[in-house]
């Protein structure tokens, strides 16, 4: 039986033997994973046991941001060959259902994805994974960059979401890794200029060493206000809400300009109270963010390109055998820690 890093259950890891499923099927691939990113969901299961209704029953495998390299292919795969450097898209959808073939398959009710209970992820030496959702990388993305495929893809569904229009003003409500992903994306989109708030200097220098992020402590500034003052008044012409807090949600609907956009990609612990009648004042756009979806093949060309640099993100990389204690570090929530990596061919 393969090694895994297993929750047992809630604050309790182990690195150990579990039986996984291994059959090859038509379509599938055997990839030999080489890096996994420990994602905030990752950790939320670790010290909470659940996110909302997804509860951890029973033991269950984490990691879901990877990289590898394909050792083996089902029939019926042409995309890719042994040794191609991939990879993969965690959430494989029913492709029979409604939201499937509208193209939405990130909302599908079926979707089943790594390491949300009771699927496990993929913090093991080796996995079978759909080939569709398995992409190869260009010769110049790292395995590091392609595990971060996975948060920026947010980043991307977000910026498209918002339909951003060349030279925009965007603010960025939040610099944890999905906000400064959700930054980058949308410079790459076409704004022009980004701020970006949060309460810790610290996580706020990673954001402001990037071109065009503009960070704001909101401990001494108030947001909107200085996005109103580098705007003559008017606003930021997208809001990405990606705290998840009520102060911030209140603050994106300050900040964003008459006729603008609001992309709602944090997501509250608990339910919280929105002001409709400002919202309708300025006539805004609200759209909302779950997963992503066909964003995979856009945020690969973007990294090879050169036009987005993820690999400062890269805060530490744990071997294999300390997965526990990268774990650990992620608990510990170091404020100039953005992603912490497992690297599994180190063991």
């Amino acid at each position: 039986m393969p090694i895994a890093l297993v929750l047992e259950e809630k604050n309790k890891l182990a690195l150990r033997e579990i039986d996984l499923p291994d059959d090859v099927g038509p379509g599938d691939v055997r990839i030999a994973v080489d890096t996994v990113g420990v994602c905030g969901s990752d950790v939320h299961y670790y010290t909470h046991g659940k996110i909302g209704p997804f509860v951890v029953n029973a033991p269950m495998v984490l990691g879901h941001e990877a990289a590898g390299i394909v050792t083996e292919l089902g029939e019926g795969v042409s995309h890719l060959a042994v040794g191609d450097r991939v990879c993969m898209e965690p959430g494989i959808p029913n492709m029979a259902s409604k939201a499937t073939k509208l193209g939405v398959y990130n909302v599908d009710p079926d979707v089943r994805f790594w390491a949300t209970p009771p699927v496990h992820g993929c913090l093991t030496p080796s996995v079978v994974h759909p080939a569709a959702f398995t992409y190869k990388l260009p010769e110049n993305v790292t395995f590091a960059e392609g595990a971060m495929v996975e948060p920026f893809a947010i980043g991307m569904q977000a910026a498209t979401r918002a339909r951003i229009k060349p030279g925009d003003v965007a603010l960025v409500t939040g610099a944890g890794p999905i906000g400064i992903m959700v930054a980058l994306a949308a410079l790459a989109g076409g704004c022009s200029k980004v701020y970006i708030s949060d309460l810790v200097d610290e996580k706020l220098g990673v954001a402001a060493n990037y071109g065009n992020i503009h960070p704001i402590n909101v401990t001494k500034d108030d947001a909107a206000e200085v996005v109103r003052a580098g705007t003559s008044g008017w606003g930021a012409d997208v809001v990405f809400e990606c705290a998840g807090a009520a102060k911030s949600v209140q603050t994106a609907l300050e900040a964003v300009a008459p006729a603008g956009c609001v992309v709602w990609v944090g997501m509250p612990v608990d339910p919280v109270p929105l002001d409709i009648v400002l919202a309708q004042s300025k006539e805004i756009r609200m759209e909302t963010v779950f997963r992503y979806a066909n964003m995979y093949d856009r945020a690969i060309e973007l990294l090879a390109s050169g036009k987005v640099d993820l690999k400062p993100l890269i805060s530490a990389t744990f071997a294999f055998s300390d997965s526990v204690k990268a774990f650990d570090r992620a608990v510990e929530a170091r404020p100039t820690d953005v992603k912490i990596q497992i690297n599994m061919q180190d063991a």
